[in-house]
């Protein structure tokens, strides 16, 4: 009878553990989302009259209309980005691997504002292609190679299905389906 009280008991502590450790780590996630807005407005404590900035322990030059505007478009594409990663390591979702595709992007506008390259939105594109190129497809297939399991269909139905002759709204649905 001890023993099996014993081991119940430790189960219990060991479930009310990791229940402590989920509470905090949602805690935390919590904290991070309702920080993102006073992170965002920051910049707004910047000086709004001068390109140079100089502090006891640093000094930033821009050739930004000014240090505020230069800190609007850092805190514009930082605060996005960290949401975004914080939603890729959180979701627990199939899909979640296409989030990489706007991570890559905020990433890339985040290097551009950094280098004071004043075309921001203009080259990313050309540097997150090759990753779409490989990410789309493979997420699809996942999606496909999942739906297939589900359905219990075998790959040559499923490539039979591809040949189909089909207007654009019933790929459209199929999509969806």
């Amino acid at each position: 009878m001890d023993k099996h009280h014993n081991k119940s008991t430790q189960k219990d502590y060991k479930r009310h553990k990791t229940d402590s450790k989920n509470l905090f780590v949602g805690g935390l996630i919590v904290l991070l989302i309702a920080v993102a807005p006073f992170v965002f407005y920051s910049y707004k404590g910047l000086p709004n009259d001068s390109q140079v900035w100089e502090t006891p322990l640093f000094t930033i030059t821009t050739s930004y209309y000014s240090i505020n505007a230069y800190a609007w478009f850092i805190v514009g594409k930082v605060v996005p980005l960290y949401l975004l990663l914080l939603w890729f390591f959180t979701c627990k979702h199939w899909w979640h691997w296409i989030i990489l595709v706007p991570i890559a992007m905020y990433s890339f506008q985040l290097w551009g504002i950094f280098n004071q390259n004043r075309n921001l939105d203009e080259l990313e594109l050309y540097y997150i292609l090759p990753l779409m190129m490989f990410l789309v497809p493979a997420v699809y297939l996942v999606r496909a190679k999942l739906f297939s399991n589900l359905r219990k269909d075998d790959l040559k139905s499923f490539e039979e299905e591809l040949m189909l002759k089909k207007t654009a709204w019933q790929q459209i649905k199929d999509l969806f389906r």
